[in-house]
């Protein structure tokens, strides 16, 4: 009776290890499949639009995983903001692939729920906002993209590039792990990187530029103009070719603590 439970308990043992090892190679060959051919939100060939109601001035952005494109524009109500989303979600062995937006006052808040032993989720949204209203936005992982500002600007990423062009407004750009690229006509402006390269291009002559990179180079253009310019680099060359005054009204301040810098007249 002994012999006959031993060899049970082997022969159950090993139908365990075996279903455990054909499950792994499942697995293995969902995830190869997923990701020759991963999700991509630019495959949502029908996006959603949804308008929400903006009670005052200003706005915040809340997204936790997703590309955002902020546009201002002039042909929009003076409360509303318009958002149009893309996604494309695959979940294996966990739960539906979901994606939410709503607004709390003058934030809007974008969520996505991908997770499992195997997902694969991607989404984009863009927001149209009317002028005249000031914009912050607070993004944990994904691309930040935004034009046509006239009033301030705010970003702040965790892990995710920043790129603002054909804006005035004042602007404070600051990313944890990704570049910062701007073409603006500001007259302050704030961008910081943690871990990537920092490259901005000024249309008018500033007021204030502070700009700091922890890893990466840090470049900045500037119209012709006569500039009171205080640099620092840890590791990297310095080439400021702009004229310099310490009486100039114009700063410009640029920290690096790994990469090159260079300060120089837009051509």
């Amino acid at each position: 009776m002994a012999r006959t439970s031993r060899t049970t308990a082997r022969t159950t043992a090993r139908t365990a290890r075996t279903r455990a090892l054909a499950l792994a190679g499942a697995a293995v060959v969902l995830l190869a499949g997923l990701s020759a051919c991963g999700s991509s939100a630019t495959e949502d060939d029908e996006p959603d639009r949804r308008s929400f109601a903006l009670p005052g001035s200003t706005l915040t952005i809340d997204s936790d995983d997703s590309d955002l494109e902020i546009v201002a524009v002039d042909d929009r109500p003076s409360d509303r903001i318009e958002v149009t989303r893309w996604f494309r979600g695959r979940v294996v062995m966990g739960s539906d692939a979901e994606i939410t937006w709503s607004m709390d006052g003058d934030r809007l808040v974008l969520r996505q729920k991908c997770s499992g032993l195997i997902v694969d989720c991607d989404a984009r949204h863009r927001v149209e906002v009317p002028r005249g209203v000031a914009v912050e936005v607070r993004e944990k992982d994904g691309t930040v993209r935004a034009t046509g500002f006239r009033d301030a600007l705010r970003i702040r990423t965790t892990d995710g590039s920043v790129h603002v062009t054909d804006s005035t407004g004042p602007l404070e750009l600051r990313t944890g792990d990704g570049s910062v690229h701007a073409e603006v006509s500001s007259r302050t402006v704030r961008a910081h990187s943690g871990d990537g390269s920092v490259h901005l291009e000024l249309g008018v002559v500033p007021d204030l530029v502070e700009s700091r990179s922890g890893d990466g180079s840090l470049t900045i253009e500037l119209p012709r103009a006569t500039y009171r310019v205080d640099t620092e680099t840890g590791d990297g060359g310095e080439d400021v070719s702009v004229p310099r005054d310490d009486s100039s009204t114009h700063e410009v301040t640029a920290r690096t603590g790994d990469g090159n810098l260079t300060v120089r007249t837009a051509n």
